[in-house]
Parts: structure tokens; sequence; C-alpha cells
């Protein structure tokens, strides 16, 4: 029976009935009692409760471990979407609906998408910043050529798209920047080659002083770009563009000189043309000489070689040139009526010529600063001497409209005499203008002297006293023309109170008084006399009518003496100035 009933316990279904009930029927068989089997099936219970325990424990502790599972997921998910600035998320599931393991299962593809969303940004981010330091580097110059850069430290925190917008910015700027530093690089280099072209240097070892990457052989976009680069070049090209103004100033110099002394040696043509390639730049610009080798240092070394040849054999033409100098010189003078002592200046040249003490060129150099200096102060006389000239004219039609107002026969009617009376009509005209003429002049000529610091002299002769004693010459003038006309009408009262008394018939008294009375044109015509003695500038060296005398050589001397009459009547005073016949006439 017991085997039967094991049988059948371990060929049927297990359960904690089974056996139960099996473990009564060996309790029956053993005779247990019942305290016993009480006591033993207490301890399977407290036996069972202990496996359930043990598994409710450990149900818990999986559960624990799924929850936080799924708080650092849903954390990583919180994260990455704040990384990659991301609000919101369409493939994100709701937080409270399925289990534990469903939301897991649920939440896995968003972060697994997530994730590869990170790694593409955050290699687009190393991209752009990589780039970004390199042309840092390239500008800062602390790259050299063909470098490796290490990896940029990215910021994985921010990876949102508006960053790396910033980024793109930054670095279109640059590349931007990186750009134009190229351009300006490869003009500077090109300027660099054309000056050096220019100037017969070698152009590869000049450009690669400053950085190697400048040679041609090196592509474009590995140039340095550095700002020490762009300096240099910068100053490598005024360097060359100076050294280039000094050398075409230099050559121009050099051609300058070979041309005078060409033309002084009256060298052929022929000749000419082998030094063609010198003298052609003789007036162009700088930026005009542009063929190679224009301005080598072999060209000036050859025009120096030629000039100094031909400064040798002209030595003996010295003589010849420095007085033709000096004649321009005095010329200059004589035409803007300064006064130099020329005889002195001639010697003095012919000494140094033939001291040797003086170098040709430093002679005609000081001789040509003479006269361009000579030309200035004759420009800054012009506008003056131009009034003066004006003046002389006026003195000039002045005296002649004394003379003609003196001539009794001045209105026949001979020939040209309505040309002599459209003559004095412009002359009275002219005169009328002296005073503003001479007012003008002397206010001219104080600005001038104000300017320069110097008197302003006419032929040696101050200018502002030959105008004072002009003025005060047609001042007295004016006063004895005034003495004239009170005496006139004093003896034309006494006459007619002589007529009143004795009758028109004219007495040897009344005509004895008549008579008198050209005494004082008599005097005024000796004080004419003495004034036109006084203001003769230059009597010593013989007058043509007051006005020009000749110079020593026999060329016309342009030296201002004064008129022989200054001070002429006004039109509306003429008639009353009349000659001594004029008052006899009168009388009755």
């Amino acid at each position: 029976m017991d085997v039967t009933n094991s049988q059948d316990l371990f060929s049927g279904q297990t359960t904690c009935g089974t056996l139960l009930q099996q473990l009564q029927v060996i309790w029956d068989e053993v005779g247990e009692s019942d305290e016993e089997r009480d006591k033993m099936l207490l301890q399977l219970e407290q036996e069972c409760l202990d496996v359930y325990m043990r598994k409710v424990d450990q149900a818990s502790k999986s559960r624990a471990l799924l929850l936080k599972s799924l708080a650092d997921s849903r954390a990583e998910l919180a994260r990455l979407l704040s990384a990659l600035g991301e609000k919101t998320y369409a493939g994100l599931p709701d937080k409270s609906s399925g289990t534990i393991k469903e939301q897991l299962a649920a939440i896995a593809p968003t972060l697994q998408q997530l994730c590869k969303q990170k790694e593409d940004r955050l290699k687009e981010f190393t991209d752009v910043q990589l780039q970004i330091q390199k042309i840092h580097g390239e500008i800062a110059g602390s790259l050299a050529n063909g470098e490796k850069l290490g990896m940029p430290v990215v910021d994985e925190n921010d990876l949102s798209l508006k960053k790396l917008d910033e980024f793109h910015v930054q670095l279109q700027d640059l590349q931007r920047e990186k750009s134009e530093r190229l351009h300006k690089v490869l003009d500077f280099v090109s300027t660099v080659h054309d000056l050096c072209a220019v100037l017969g240097m070698e152009f590869l070892g000049t450009i690669t002083e400053i950085h190697p990457s400048l040679n041609e052989s090196i592509g474009v976009q590995s140039k340095s770009i550095s700002n020490d680069t762009l300096y240099k070049l910068l100053k490598m090209v005024e360097a060359l563009k100076e050294d280039k103004r000094v050398r075409l100033q230099k050559l121009q110099l050099l051609a300058a000189q070979l041309t005078d002394l060409w033309n002084l040696m009256d060298t052929s043509p022929e000749e000419r043309i082998l030094f063609r390639h010198i003298t052609l730049n003789i007036s162009a610009t700088i930026d005009e000489v542009i063929v190679p080798g224009a301005l080598a240092v072999d060209i000036i070394e050859q025009a120096e070689e030629e000039v100094e040849r031909l400064d040798q054999l002209k030595a003996t033409r010295m003589k010849e040139i420095a007085m033709k100098k000096q004649a321009e010189l005095e010329d200059i003078y004589a035409h803007a009526h300064m006064e130099v002592d020329s005889a002195a200046a001639e010697r003095k040249i012919v000494a140094l010529i033939e001291s040797g003490n003086v170098e040709p060129s430093e002679l005609f150099s000081e001789m040509d600063n003479k006269i361009l200096k000579a030309k200035e102060e004759a420009l800054s006389r012009k506008e003056i001497l131009e009034k003066v000239e004006k003046w002389m004219s006026a003195c000039e039609e002045e005296s002649w409209l004394d003379d003609y107002n003196r001539d009794e026969n001045r209105y026949n009617s001979s020939r040209g005499a309505h040309l002599n009376l459209k003559r004095a009509e412009k002359a009275r005209l002219l005169v009328n203008k002296i005073p503003g003429l001479v007012d003008a002049l002397v206010s001219k000529t104080r600005a001038w002297e104000e300017a320069h610091g110097l008197s302003f002299t006419y032929d040696g002769v101050s200018l502002l006293a030959m105008l004072d004693e002009y003025t005060m010459l047609r001042h007295d003038r004016e006063e004895e023309k005034r003495r004239m006309r009170d005496q006139k009408r004093f003896h034309e009262q006494l006459t007619t109170e002589q007529e009143a008394l004795f009758g028109s018939k004219p007495s040897p008294a009344r005509t004895s008084s008549a008579k008198k009375a050209v005494g004082p044109r008599a005097n005024g015509g000796a004080s004419n006399h003495t004034l036109s003695r006084r203001l003769s500038m230059n009597s010593h060296h013989g007058s043509n009518n007051g006005v020009r005398s000749a110079s020593r050589d026999g060329k016309k001397d342009s030296r201002f003496s004064a008129p022989a009459n200054y001070v002429a009547l006004a039109k509306e005073d003429a008639p009353t100035l009349v000659s001594g016949n004029d008052l006899v006439l009168a009388s009755p």
C-alpha cells in the first residue's frame, strides 16, 4: 500500500496538498503525537513564509532597479533634449501609461535616436570648432605649415542649433577675414614681384625672407596670413617703393645732368641714343616706371660713369656756363628793378672756378638756387611793379598834358589837333586817377614789406620814399596852383577897379603889374625842374626822357627816373593855369 501511494505521489502532479497528505500518512504509521504534528506544521508554515518573503524581497529589489533605470532613462532623455536644445520630442511616450517594463521599452527607441542625434551634433560641433581653431591659428601665426591640430573641447551640455549657428557665423566671419587677408597677401606678393623686377632684384629670395609659404610653388590656401606676415609684407613694399623712388629720383637727376651735358657738348643723336633707356624716364612718375630692370643698380652706375666722364670734359666750359647763368640772374634783377653788384659777382665766380675748390655741380646748383629765389622775389614784386609802371605812364601823360595846356595854339585847326584833343581828354581822366593809384601802391608796398620784413626798393631807392616825396611835391604844386589862382583873381579885381577909375585904356602901370603876375608861374617852372632833379633816381646812368636808361652792356635798362613833370593839373583846373603871355593879353 505504501509503495502504491508513493508511486501515485511521484507519478502525479506534486503539490503542497499531496505532500501534506503523504506526511499525514507517515505520521499515522509512525504514531506521531498531535503536538509533534502541530509543531512540524508550524515549522513548515514558517519555512514557506521565509521563502515567500525572500521572493518578495527579490521582486521589490528588481522593481526598484527597474524604477531607477526608468528614472535614469527619463533623466538622460531630459538631458539630451536640453543639450540638443529641444523642448519636446515627437516620439516621447506617455509617462503614466503601461507597466515599468513597458515604459522602459517605450522610452528606449527615443533614447537611442537622441543619442545618435547627439553624436551627429557633436561631430558637427567638432568640425566647425576645428575649422575656427585652424583659422585662428593661421591668423595668429601660431600654426605651422602642415601642423595637425588637437581636437577641440566641445561643451556637450550645449549642443543646440542656436549654438551651432553661432559657431557657423563665427566661422563665416573668420573665413571672410581669411579671404581678405589672403587677397592682401597676394596683392603684396604681386607688388613685391613687380618692384623687384623694376629694381633688378631677385624675387624668390626676397619674398621667402618674410615667410617660406610665400613661395610660388606653395598653394594659395597654404599662404601665411598672420599679422606678422602682413606687417612684414607692408614694410617690405614700403621699403621697395622708397628704394624705387630714391633710385628713380637719382636716375632722373643723372638723366637731367646727361641732357644738360649733351646740350653743352653738342653731343650727336647717335651717341645719345645709347643712353635712351636712362633718359626715357626723365619725367616719368614713380607709377609709370614698370619696365623690368629700368632702375637696376647697373643702370644707375652706367649713368653715373657717363656723367662723370662728361663732367670732366666740360670743366673747360665752366666759365662760359657760369657767366650765362649770371647774365640770366642779372636780367631777372634788372626786370624786377632790383640792384645787384654784377662786377663783384663775376669776379667771385671767376675766382672760384680758377681756384678749383668748387665742384661744377655745386656752383651751378647754387646759381640755380639764386635764380630760383630771384624769380620768386621778382614774382612777389610783379603786382607792385605793374602798378609802378602804370604810375610812371600816368606821370608821363601828366607831363604831356602840362605841356599841352601851355601850348597857345592847341585849339588851332592844324593837322593832328583833334588827335591831341582826344589824347588830352584821356590824359585828364588818367591824371585824375593818380592819387588813388598812389594810395593803392603805398598800401600794396607796405603790405609787401610787412610780409617780407624788408624795404621795397626800386633801382636801389625805397619806393615808399619816392611815393612820399611825390605826394609831398604834388601837394606843393597844388598849393602853388591855388596861390596863382588867388593872385590872378587879385589882379583881375585890381584891373576892374582901375578900369572903373581911369577907363579901359591900358596904362603902363597896369601892364607892368600884369606882367609881374607871370613871376609865380616862372617860379613854378623852376620848382618843376628842381622836382625832376630830386626824383631822378639813376641820373648817374644817363636818362632817356626820365624813364629808361641803358645798362653797361648796351641792353635796355628799365630803371625808373621820375618824369620831368610829376604833377599836372586836373581837368577842371586846367583852364585856370595860363602862361605869362595870356596874362598880358587879358589886361586892358
